[in-house]
């Protein structure tokens, strides 16, 4: 048999693109990758070890973790975890069971320097309720001679006296997180996080959003009813987007609201944010897999008479992943990149907005864990890329299916021609994949009821003049767009949302994200005025009372807050897009800016948006009497907007803008923590950060962009000042809408 390959990794972790044997790997000490897996019973606090074989090359006899391996060149982590497991303990797990909770580096040298181990280590938690008995163990004799369960104090005790029996780790350096979790976890006290709940809760204010029906035709509310239980079908597979474990911990949260206090507090915050990761705080987790729904495997190991199988805890990761359930959880940049990279007909697809991507790998593991063939492994280690493209109507075919066919019921009630055309296209988008009917469908909507549904990022030109606006941009004019395409503003009242609308409510939105569309119809934007309206009265309102002087608190209106969103989405619409790059490639912004372009996208959007509002005022399109309260109303918004979090691209980006004011002289914070704005330097501010992203933008410089972000989109002292105010006399950070239109249908 062939010695097994590995990855040979850089120091910081990186691949070289050579693999090499195992045995020359280890003679060498070139880095690689590994996986370390780790049983814990959590009724008896205890974690599993396995004593390791005693023909093997490292540590042989001692007692060790649960189960581990090396990653095999061209293999993925959690794959490897999930095969290890099986080969070594004879246990089948399915992937929600792996809570990946560091990367560890061992860097060691035995066996007379025969043995050198340079090891990134993904190390894996699966919780269980009880120890699995030992006589359900398949053990590989090869690999392990016996296991047995220990507590993890004792076992902590024994590493950090360096045990002979045991393989040592350090306690006292990275591996000592293994045992800090467990403890954080199961010795937290009820009381206080009860508290730390309610907390964050409160930052929420809970407001009931209410729309006019007046004009609604009888057909239309009862397309309505169809429609709103299409939108809750939305909400299914955006919990199922978030992570894959997400539904059933969603499930199991609502089943035991009922149980206790902390419980009710667990379920109500959950809701709001729709994940276990808590938005306003950069997405820290509000809750552990210690929470999490209890799943029942029977037949996960030997049966056992008497035992009615494996109980765990369906896990999910303390850190959110970066690349939701869109990709695999494992994979990262370089992967994909050289994936992308390799890719001919189908490059598009890997970054389009309608797919997700999985491993090759995984769907050969469902197979080789089954007993379905015999060697299965080669198919799914020979292959140079393991990624693959999967479309979003296969991969949530059953929601779709049945959100379609509501869609085509509604579409077939409606009175109105243009909403059944949007409903009717949309339904035959959700089977195909295919976007662009329904999209321009939905762009030419007249109707009274407005629906957005689909795979969206939800982030009459009676008002503005698009070219003007677009030929008079402070950048130079080689980066200007000669074809701007007016896009129509929707002012509506919000009657339901579902969906990718978790923590902070949105007041707007301007779709559609496909670039295809954007190029050759613009884009529709839709301006939630009741919920502007609630966040000015119970946010901005209290924010200005206590951060704006008080000679300019005055100046706060809702008129400019509300003028300003609607430029601000104006703004998306107009700068660079499509653009060339320096060899005189096309390319587009947000595929060279990459992960940096919402936030950066969101402040283009915010400032350019400022600067457009003086620029219409100059041109009489709009009331001079804006022209102080717009400056005093953004500052006040700055502070709204960074409270939802650096992590978000809103708070990011507004972080940056008023950064770069204040730094300007623009924004002046006085000795009382109050602040106001200095109307003889803001103009000049504004218009030098906007010159500064559309250029950058217009040449697609990534580095460029980073450097601004890093060095202006941060949490500042006098940031910091406003949001310690605010934070004392508890001004709520956002709403939490209540739906009763919606709500009644739905009962």
């Amino acid at each position: 048999m062939a010695e097994e390959h590995l990855d040979v990794l850089t120091k910081s972790g990186h691949k070289t693109g050579i693999s090499k044997p195992r045995g020359d790997v280890h003679r060498d000490g070139d880095y690689h990758r590994a996986v370390h897996m780790w049983i814990f019973a959590e009724n008896t606090q205890q974690l599993l070890l396995q004593r390791r074989a005693d023909c093997k090359d490292s540590w042989p006899g001692l007692w060790d973790i649960s189960s581990a391996g090396h990653i095999s060149a061209g293999d993925s982590s959690l794959v490897t975890a999930r095969r290890e497991l099986q080969e070594e303990l004879g246990i089948v797990l399915p992937k929600d069971a792996f809570e990946m909770i560091f990367i560890f580096l061992q860097e060691c040298v035995i066996n007379d320097g025969k043995y050198i181990n340079n090891e990134f280590n993904d190390v894996y938690l699966v919780t269980t309720l009880d120890p699995i008995p030992l006589e359900a163990f398949t053990l590989q004799e090869s690999e392990v001679s016996a296991v047995k369960y220990i507590s993890y104090e004792e076992y902590r005790s024994l590493l950090a006296k360096e045990d002979p029996d045991y393989v040592p780790y350090d306690v006292n350096g990275q591996y000592g997180r293994l045992f800090d979790i467990i403890e954080q976890r199961y010795k937290e006290n009820t009381d206080a996080r009860s508290l730390a709940l309610q907390k964050q809760l409160h930052r929420y204010a809970s407001v009931t959003l209410n729309a006019e029906l007046t004009g609604v035709t009888d057909a239309d509310r009862e397309a309505l009813v169809l429609l709103v239980k299409a939108a809750t079908i939305m909400d299914e597979i955006f919990n199922l987007q978030v992570w894959y474990s997400n539904p059933v911990l969603r499930d199991w949260l609502k089943e035991h609201a009922d149980a206790s206090e902390l419980d009710k507090l667990k379920w109500m915050y959950y809701v709001i944010n729709k994940s276990p990761w808590s938005c306003l705080d950069e997405d820290e987790a509000f809750l552990t897999t210690a929470d999490s729904a209890i799943k029942l495997l029977p037949e996960a190991t030997q049966q056992v008479t008497g035992w009615k199988g494996l109980e765990y805890r369906a896990a999910f990761p303390m850190l959110k992943p970066p690349g939701a359930n869109f990709y695999p959880p494992d994979m990262d940049k370089r992967e994909f990149e050289l994936w992308k990279d390799s890719l001919t007909k189908d490059k598009q697809d890997a970054t389009g907005f309608f797919n997700v991507i999985k491993r090759h790998s995984e769907f050969g593991l469902e197979s080789f864990l089954s007993n379905d063939t015999a060697d299965v492994t080669n198919r799914f280690v020979d292959s140079t890329h393991d990624l693959c493209i999967v479309p979003f109507s296969q991969e949530y075919n059953p929601f779709l299916k049945k959100a379609a066919e509501l869609l085509c019921k509604a579409g077939d009630l409606t009175s109105s021609s243009s909403l059944k055309r949007l409903l009717h296209s949309k339904a035959n988008a959700f089977l195909s994949n295919d976007y662009y009917d329904s999209e321009i469908a939905w762009m030419e909507l007249d109707s009274k009821l407005d629906v957005t549904i689909g795979p969206y990022e939800t982030y009459e030109d009676a008002l503005f003049g698009y070219k003007i606006l677009e030929q008079n941009l402070p950048m130079d004019s080689m980066y200007k767009s000669e074809d701007v395409i007016a896009a129509p503003i929707r002012v509506i009242q919000l009657l339901y949302n579902a969906g990718d609308v978790k923590g902070p409510q949105t007041v707007a939105f301007n779709l559609p994200n496909d670039e295809r569309i954007v190029n050759d119809r613009g884009t529709s934007m839709v301006i939630l005025k009741n919920v502007s309206e609630a966040k000015f009265k119970h946010i901005l309102q209290p924010i200005s009372d206590v951060c704006i002087t008080k000679e300019q608190q005055e100046l706060v209106d809702f008129e400019s807050f509300f003028t300003h969103t609607i430029c601000h989405e104006c703004c998306h619409g107009i700068g660079p897009h499509t653009i060339t790059l320096p060899n005189g490639q096309k390319s587009t912004v947000r595929l060279e800016l990459q992960e940096l372009h919402s936030a950066l996208e969101e402040a283009k959007a915010d400032i350019v948006g400022l600067w457009a509002l003086r620029f219409l005022i100059c041109q009489d399109l709009l009331s001079k009497s804006l022209l102080k309260s717009m400056y005093i109303s953004f500052l006040a918004g700055c502070f709204r907007s960074v409270r939802f979090g650096l992590q978000e691209a809103h708070g990011k980006g507004q972080a940056l803008q008023f950064n770069w004011l204040y730094d300007k002289g623009a924004f002046i914070l006085h000795p009382d923590e109050t602040f106001s704005v200095d109307f003889s330097r803001v103009e000049g501010a504004v218009e030098s950060l906007s010159r500064e992203i559309l250029t950058i933008q217009a040449k697609g410089d990534k580095e460029a962009a980073n450097l601004l972000l890093q060095k202006y989109g941060k949490m500042t002292q006098p940031l910091k000042i406003a949001l310690q105010k605010l934070e004392k006399i508890q001004v709520p950070v956002d709403i939490a809408p209540i739906f009763p239109i919606a709500n009644k249908i739905l009962e």
